[in-house]
């Protein structure tokens, strides 16, 4: 299949490109940017006027809910969200049931996800078994079935020697290890930031030195251990400091931030609405500015959908009681772009924080649209607006705190490697 993408506005942040070109794909592959090549007919043409084209989004953190939690979403309603977002790779957390700690279970969804042959899928392995944060997981062996790195998602890890022994491993072989910093016994029972709306709803609260003190240990750990690092959905002012002097003295971190902290704060939980208990919780507007600031200035890496969808039972029950998390895939370019309106950042940095730099950050040759490199591509209009609403989202989950607003930013076409795998409207697939 060969592709026409014409009269588009080509926005590559790897390769510094912010301008009107065509794009040439054959075989799969990105042909030739601008000129056609010798002898080149498209079998397709896809006018972009009016639109912008560039690198499939790139997602740090997309739960499939596959295998063992089928009841709250399934592999092919997600994946379908994921194309409908623009999102062509993703990595997916370890927490799955059981979790993703045996070979088998990793080359199972691997395989799954590449009969659907729509958005490449990256599983981040468990690092210990069970996620019980007892004995570690064979990395080596999780590593050779495809995993990208090694985390804990959400489970508490409660002995540092374990962490400690776990990040040596992993700096010996070179493997990435993802933490999310929370201090489980400073976190124990919260739900929500230790703020004014936790304290007048009477909801119990998670301090940030909850975040801060486990980030010490891990930044600690990770200078002792030389092992390379990535930081998980920070959540406070206190934390981006951190992070920030960490890098000046030389330690191997990256951090990522989701799309949902960038926007809400501890106020939008309002009456107790159960969209917005979120894990990491909504923290202060202070701590919202900060993160925002923090990814306009390049000190977080990469921002991520965080994507968890919850059936509606597990959603309409008191706040405390209510599962948490939020949809996201569908959401993660509106909001990006939302984001860089509201902070004045130029779309060529903002999309590279979705794009190239959440590739960087993954380890994997995507994110960018160089000729000869897969033909991965998100085509969207910046200016259409679309209300948010049940029906309009692909996800089996329905959660999320943008229920009732409309957002700018629509995908139009998803291509990967060399095949349009979602047109708006078509009908086609």
């Amino acid at each position: 299949m060969k592709i026409h993408i014409k009269n588009g506005r080509l926005i590559d942040p790897a390769n510094g490109i912010d301008a009107t070109q065509d794009v040439f794909i054959a075989a799969g592959r990105v042909a030739a940017i601008g000129v056609a090549p010798r002898g080149f007919t498209a079998n397709r043409v896809l006018d972009a006027s009016g639109l912008i084209v560039c690198p499939g989004l790139v997602d740090l953190a997309a739960r499939l809910r596959e295998p063992g939690f089928e009841y709250m979403a399934t592999l092919e309603s997600e994946m379908e969200a994921a194309i409908a977002g623009g999102v062509t790779s993703l990595a997916c957390p370890p927490d799955t049931d059981p979790p993703l700690d045996e070979p088998g279970l990793v080359e199972m969804l691997k395989f799954s996800a590449r009969n659907l042959n729509q958005a490449h899928v990256y599983p981040v392995g468990a690092l210990t078994e069970g996620l019980k944060g007892q004995r570690l997981t064979e990395m080596a062996e999780l590593r050779d079935a495809g995993c990208v790195a090694f985390s804990q998602a959400d489970a508490p890890m409660t002995d540092n020697q374990v962490l400690f022994y776990a990040m040596q491993y992993a700096a010996t072989f070179g493997f990435p290890v993802w933490l999310r910093p929370q201090d489980p016994t400073l976190a124990r029972n919260g739900v929500a930031h230790d703020g004014q709306v936790a304290t007048r709803l009477g909801l119990p609260a998670i301090p940030v030195c909850a975040e801060t003190v486990a980030l010490s240990s891990i930044l600690l750990l990770a200078r002792e251990t030389g092992a390379r690092v990535h930081l998980a959905r920070l959540s406070s002012a206190e934390g981006i400091d951190m992070v920030r002097q960490a890098k000046r003295l030389g330690i191997a971190v990256t951090c990522d931030v989701g799309i949902h902290h960038a926007h809400l704060s501890e106020m939008d939980i309002g009456y107790f609405d159960p969209n917005c208990h979120l894990t990491p919780p909504l923290r202060s507007q202070r701590d919202r500015d900060a993160l925002r600031q923090a990814l306009a200035d390049g000190t977080v890496d990469a921002v991520c959908s965080d994507h968890t969808p919850v059936d509606e039972d597990a959603k309409q029950l008191p706040f405390a009681e209510a599962e948490s998390g939020a949809t996201g895939l569908e959401l993660l370019l509106p909001l990006t772009l939302k984001w860089a309106e509201q902070s004045d950042v130029p779309l060529l940095r903002a999309l590279a924080k979705i794009t190239s730099d959440a590739a960087r950050v993954l380890g994997i040759d995507a994110g960018h649209l160089r000729a000869g490199s897969a033909a991965d591509v998100c085509i969207f209009d910046p200016e259409r607006y679309w209300k948010i609403e049940p029906t309009a989202l692909k996800s089996q989950g329905k959660n999320t705190p943008f229920l009732g607003i409309e957002l700018r930013g629509k995908v139009r076409y998803t291509l990967v490697e060399g095949q349009v795998v979602y047109e708006e409207n078509s009908g086609k697939r």
